[in-house]
């Protein structure tokens, strides 16, 4: 155990990483990017330009690269605050600015050890484990110049995430008539495999379980803040790949069909599995869940994303600070929210595979994968 060091110190971190899935910046970008994200799977060209007119909605761009860079600059900002010295970097999966340069750059610069911060709140596979194989691969290509990385632990639980998807929701339910009163709370998140779900809960609380603990928390404090407790319900969109294969439901788009058939007449929909208004949401939620709606005659608002609100990025900072501590050897207790404890640092063996007991192949960091 170490003297306590300052609030501001973030070592042993040289530099945060911001760590994300990408997106194409114009319409030339729309079919690279997606074989980038289907590599390896098999899908006919034919598909991903099927896909890809989903971005010619939106001039052929994602909106999540802005929203990363807007990311950035929060925590830039709210570090600077706290008088904390950490430099903040972006990397993605899947388009430019690609991780592996991201951290060949940082590495020129002196950069010896990174913490990472997935942006994603949830753990699964494609939420979590599949960043602990992308930057394993990173360090692999980068050799013996690559810095160490750790990862911030999911913080679907974090304070300062749930309140930022509180307030989203409280602001959007104004714009209803009456209010929140009567209305029912679709809360949305991505699908998955059915047995993808069914391997996140393989060694702890699973990719479902944890949306629906996230649901009752803000349950509980829309009924505490103003004093109606909404119906709710969780649902999923964004299912992709071969039909024949399970993935979780309700889609959204059903589920509010069938709340209409029920006589439900105004929804809130809450996208607490995103963390800001990208494709899954621009399209999904703001397109086809709201004509939906509109055809049943249900009046919906959509909230919004936790974004750059200052409760969420003031949690991640939090975090940082907690993690930095707990690795200096410090007493840092983790701060969560509703019924689920806090996620471990470091990843439970075999966690979050694709398939419970299947093994990829694939290396990982910040877990072992025996």
């Amino acid at each position: 155990m170490t003297e306590n060091a300052p609030a501001s110190d973030p070592a042993p971190y040289d530099a945060l990483l911001l760590c994300s899935f990408g997106g194409p910046n114009g319409t030339d970008d729309i079919v690279p990017f997606l074989r980038n994200v289907t590599r390896g799977k098999g899908i006919p060209e034919e598909r991903l330009a099927e896909v890809g007119e989903h971005y010619h909605h939106f001039g052929g761009r994602s909106p999540i690269n802005e929203q990363n860079l807007a990311l950035v600059e929060a925590l830039r900002s709210e570090l600077g605050a706290r008088g904390i010295d950490l430099p903040v970097i972006w990397g993605n999966r899947n388009w430019h600015p690609y991780t592996v340069d991201t951290l060949r750059d940082a590495g020129a610069f002196g950069a010896h050890r990174i913490l990472a911060l997935v942006t994603s709140a949830y753990a699964s596979y494609s939420g979590s484990r599949q960043y602990r194989e992308h930057l394993a691969a990173a360090i692999d290509e980068l050799g013996e110049s690559a810095p160490s990385i750790d990862i911030l632990r999911p913080f679907f639980n974090d304070p300062g995430f749930v309140t930022a998807n509180i307030e989203a929701i409280e602001e959007a339910a104004a714009g209803l008539d009456g209010g929140l009163a009567g209305a029912h709370v679709v809360y949305v998140t991505h699908s998955i495999p059915d047995t993808m779900q069914q391997a996140s809960a393989v060694t702890g609380p699973g990719y479902r379980e944890q949306h629906e603990d996230v649901r009752a928390t803000i349950d509980t404090a829309l009924e505490e803040r103003l004093g109606v407790r909404p119906e709710s319900s969780l649902a999923y969109c964004s299912r992709s790949g071969d039909p024949r294969i399970p993935w979780l439901e309700p889609d959204v788009n059903d589920h509010i069909e069938a709340l209409a058939t029920r006589g439900v007449r105004k929804i809130v929909i809450a996208p607490i599995g995103f963390i800001s208004d990208h494709m899954e949401v621009a399209f999904d939620l703001d397109v086809e869940a709201l004509e939906t709606a509109a055809e049943h005659g249900v009046q919906a608002v959509r909230a919004g994303t936790v974004g750059v609100r200052s409760s969420f990025v003031g949690g991640l900072v939090d975090m940082i600070v907690e993690r930095s501590r707990r690795e200096r050897g410090e007493s840092a207790q983790a701060r969560v929210t509703g019924s689920l404890g806090a996620f471990p640092d470091e990843a439970p063996a075999g966690s979050c595979r694709m398939r419970h007991g299947e093994v990829t192949g694939f290396p990982v960091i910040a877990g072992s994968d025996d």
